[in-house]
């Protein structure tokens, strides 16, 4: 019998006031608390708010973890 994989993609803001890639690893941090079997973030888009004369930079991943107990 084959085994397979499979794997659940999320989409997800991470914020910071000091950089993207603080930002992102923000996000990763948060999802790994609550999210077992983390396996790729691919980052797909960077942007800035101005919130009260302050520059926040965000950044939006697609994660992707393993989904467990699914074989074929």
């Amino acid at each position: 019998m084959t085994e397979h994989s499979f794997y659940k993609v999320i989409e997800v803001v991470g914020t910071s006031r000091t950089s993207w890639e603080d930002a992102a690893k923000s996000a990763m941090m948060a999802v790994a608390q609550s999210v077992r079997n983390l396996r790729v973030a691919e980052v797909k888009e960077f942007d800035l708010k101005l919130e009260e004369k302050e520059v926040i930079y965000r950044v939006k991943l697609d994660v992707s973890f393993k989904i467990e107990g699914h074989e074929v």
